[in-house]
């Protein structure tokens, strides 16, 4: 059986250029951005968020596969838990905040996003980063005492604009191959 495999990062790793050093300015604008990110996702201010969003937005989530070790770089197919525009993103964030048929999120779940491992690279188009960065992502749901957890490598290009940066791409790499919650109804 042959599976196509996803495209997973943008550039390929020897297309990168310089990798930009920890600390520097650029640097820490692009982790501000990430820390103010998850903190309006956390705070469910899918609005604000929304307007991060270039009008270009290429969102996905593949659905992870479990391989041999071989097989390792065709770890991801083309199938994928989402796989959204801007367009896409704008429905769901006017469903999830403005309609009362957004079942899975009501009441809604209370979710923390923890952003570490962040490496920062220039790349060709000017104002562009390609930025990889590890999420931690904890929820809980209605009374229910335990939290759910998720994992994922996010692969993301940035564009600074005038209005600051807005994530053009961004790939969610799970590491679970069945996850653990019962929905994706939340933005990671």
């Amino acid at each position: 059986m042959t599976v196509t495999t996803a495209t997973i990062n943008y550039t390929r790793e020897d297309q990168r250029r310089d990798e930009i050093s920890y600390g520097s300015p650029v640097y820490n604008s692009i982790m501000t951005f990430l820390i103010k990110e998850a903190r309006l996702l956390d705070h469910r201010d899918l609005k604000a968020w929304g307007e991060m969003l270039a009008e270009d937005l290429e969102y996905k989530c593949p659905v992870r596969m479990t391989r041999r070790v071989q097989q390792f770089d065709e770890e991801f197919g083309t199938m994928g838990h989402f796989d959204d525009d801007h367009d896409s993103m704008m429905v769901r964030i006017v469903r999830l905040t403005t309609t009362n048929n957004a079942w899975s999120e009501d009441p809604a779940s209370r979710v923390r996003r923890f952003i570490t491992n962040v490496s920062v690279w220039e790349t060709d188009e000017p104002d562009e980063y390609e930025v990889s960065s590890y999420l931690f992502l904890t929820r809980n749901r209605a009374e229910a005492k335990d939290y759910k957890q998720l994992s994922a490598e996010r692969n993301d290009r940035l564009r600074m604009t005038k209005d600051g940066f807005k994530i053009v791409k961004r790939s969610i790499l799970l590491d679970q191959v069945v996850l653990g919650m019962p929905n994706l109804a939340i933005f990671l």
